[in-house]
């Protein structure tokens, strides 16, 4: 719901910043030196995915898998150094999954913290420390209601979306590469888009817009905890055996071995990938409905009349508008929140009176006039012509929920973060996490994915009426 109905519900951040989240000069001036002069500055750079396992604010504090880690190998650093002054500090530097790698060749980080697939092509590239992870396989994911899969041929020709920039798209390139061989027409490998990591695909498969992914076999075990719908076809693999680890430059061996060590004598393996993990950084509730409820259908097929002719109006994606349509109401227009907020699109009377509408139990006008309010946000202040459209629709979203003082607030800070105040994800929102905490993040993260499921739902249906 817009800013004015929802201000006293926002989670306040806490006003004490965290050393971790200090970005100066060390992001905007490339480093590439090894050990001995990572010690000299005092400071080690990790680069980290935002997301909600690996990296997220949760009372402007971060949190997740790979902070954990890293606060556990800063203490490992500085083993035996008493005064504040000459220890080493780890500093996190946020980037897109398919970033991670170019961000440490540039030089913009020293260690790659995410639990990546040491594939013989990027041993070629980086050096890693392994062994919290071993044994690992990727997996073939399939929704609950999709056929029965015996074997790759079966996937001949159909669609496996996986993450952008993974493993799972080289593997399976690969395996395409032997179904050619055997003359079996190849599988049609789609990876996904760039914001979404290989949870969210996950997601996906479970709310059924998306019919199979390939993932490691111990997320899948994991998620397969929280979403009910997905199946795992543990007998397809496209790969096995594998070790996951963090990775350096191969021009910083003396690095590479102090992180190996880390692993080898503080990391138990396992002990991070279990239950207890679960439990402490992934949501136990799924984001995504079934899109083929019957009465989510029917109020979709109602309103999109109505999306579609203010959508094209004011020059939006009319299904981007409906996906904030379901993550304010569910569509549904005789909701009114207990600040008053009314309708589809949980305005509240005066700010629909401003955009000229006073109706609000009038589906249309309720429609209307949140679409104006948006493009009257996106007028005022989201107006610079440099913003990706995908991020400037993020940081509507954002502007809608948190209200646009904040919004300046959050593009403001992310500047002094170094981080981009232009790009919503992966910049501005983790600002957002220190300025409010996670209802603005997780809002458009929401509505984000259904932008996407409704995209690929609509897709899917076309395709099956063409067939």
């Amino acid at each position: 719901m817009p800013f004015a109905a929802n201000a006293a519900d926002d989670e306040v951040a806490l006003t004490e910043s965290s050393d971790l989240l200090q970005f100066p000069f060390y992001i905007q001036e490339p480093f590439v030196g090894d050990l001995p002069e990572i010690k000299e500055r005092k400071i080690v750079r990790a680069l980290v995915t935002y997301g909600k396992s690996d990296f997220h604010l949760a009372n402007g504090r971060p949190l997740g898998i790979q902070i954990e880690l890293l606060n556990l190998y800063e203490k490992f650093l500085n083993k035996g150094i008493r005064r504040d002054v000459n220890k080493t500090k780890v500093k996190i530097v946020p980037v897109h999954f398919d970033q991670l790698i170019p961000a440490l060749e540039a030089g913009r980080g020293d260690i790659v913290a995410a639990f990546l697939t040491a594939t013989p092509e990027r041993k070629k590239q980086l050096s890693f420390a392994l062994g919290n992870a071993d044994n690992i396989s990727e997996v073939l994911v399939s929704h609950k209601d999709a056929p029965e899969v015996n074997s790759w041929q079966d996937l001949s020709g159909k669609k496996i979306y996986v993450m952008h920039g993974s493993s799972y798209a080289e593997h399976l390139e690969a395996l395409n590469f032997t179904l050619k061989l055997r003359g079996v027409k190849p599988i049609k490998v789609i990876e996904a888009d760039g914001n979404l990591l290989s949870e969210d695909v996950l997601e996906m498969v479970n709310a059924g817009v998306m019919r199979y992914t390939v993932i490691d076999d111990y997320k899948a075990r994991l998620w397969e905890k929280v979403f009910k719908d997905i199946r795992i076809d543990n007998h397809l693999k496209t790969s096995q055996g594998q070790s996951l680890g963090w990775a350096v430059r191969n021009s910083n061996p003396k690095l590479q071995a102090n992180l190996q060590e880390f692993v080898n004598t503080q990391v138990k393996q396992g002990s991070l990938l279990g239950n207890t993990l679960l439990n402490r950084y992934f949501d136990h509730t799924a984001w995504i409905s079934r899109l083929a409820n019957s009465e989510d259908r029917n109020r979709f097929n109602r309103y999109v009349p109505f999306f579609k002719k203010y959508a094209n109006e004011y020059e939006f994606d009319y299904l981007a508008v409906v996906a904030q349509g379901y993550q304010e109401s569910g569509l549904d227009n005789s909701k009114v929140s207990h600040r008053g907020a009314r309708g589809i699109m949980q305005l509240l009377p005066s700010t629909a009176k401003e955009m000229g509408y006073n109706d609000l139990a009038d589906p249309e006008q309720n429609i209307a006039a949140g679409i104006k309010y948006l493009a009257w946000l996106r007028e005022h202040y989201i107006n610079e012509d440099d913003i990706e459209e995908s991020e400037r629709m993020a940081l509507i979203w954002a502007a809608y929920n948190a209200g646009p003082t904040k919004m300046n607030q959050m593009r403001r800070l992310a500047k002094e973060m170094n981080l981009d105040p232009n790009a919503w994800f992966g910049n501005v929102e983790i600002a957002a996490g220190r300025i409010i905490g996670k209802e603005t993040v997780r809002y458009v993260s929401n509505v984000y994915k259904y932008y996407i499921a409704y995209t690929l739902a609509l897709e899917l249906e076309n395709q099956r009426e063409d067939e």
